[in-house]
């Protein structure tokens, strides 16, 4: 079963915050949903990504999901989420999203815009995209290969010295 990883923009990190946790309410009350991993995604005042874990029935999944968000944008971007050649070799391999649409990606983020990614199977994948837009958010769907799945939820199971930062 494929995992997907759903990526709502929002205008601003507050937005992003309270669609994460809109989304966690509706995972709760709703039975056709039970997400995995939910994360906020913003540039910091370094211009560097920072990844707010919101939620998780998992501890890998849930610090999965950083490394997985990281792995959407340009390594330039990617501070303090995963250390040294893990964050290297891991972004070289990456989710299957070539250089310019990791490039897209990190734009959307400009201007103080924020974005919240879940992972979600195939059967979830556009439930989570029409809540999104439903939360006032522009939605960008990506299909990760099971291989990145394992790979991130390896790196996040590694001890601390190449697990994400807190």
């Amino acid at each position: 079963m494929a995992q997907h990883v759903v990526l709502g923009v929002f205008p601003d990190e507050a937005a992003a915050d309270k669609a994460a946790a809109d989304l966690k309410a509706w995972d709760k009350v709703d039975d056709a949903v039970k997400l995995n991993a939910i994360g906020v995604l913003v540039l910091d005042d370094r211009g560097k990504i920072k990844v707010e874990k919101v939620g998780s029935r998992s501890i890998g999944k849930g610090a999965g999901i950083g490394i997985l968000l990281a792995l959407l944008t340009p390594v330039t971007l990617v501070g303090g989420i995963i250390g040294g050649a893990v964050l290297g070799a891991f972004h070289h391999k990456g989710l299957g999203l070539s250089a310019d649409e990791r490039d897209q990606i990190g734009a959307l983020l400009t201007d103080g815009k924020a974005a919240v990614g879940v992972l979600a199977t195939d059967e979830e994948a556009t439930l989570v995209g029409d809540k999104l837009a439903e939360l006032g958010a522009t939605v960008q769907t990506h299909e990760l290969s099971d291989d990145a799945v394992a790979a991130a939820a390896e790196v996040a199971a590694a001890p601390a010295e190449a697990a994400p930062a807190a």
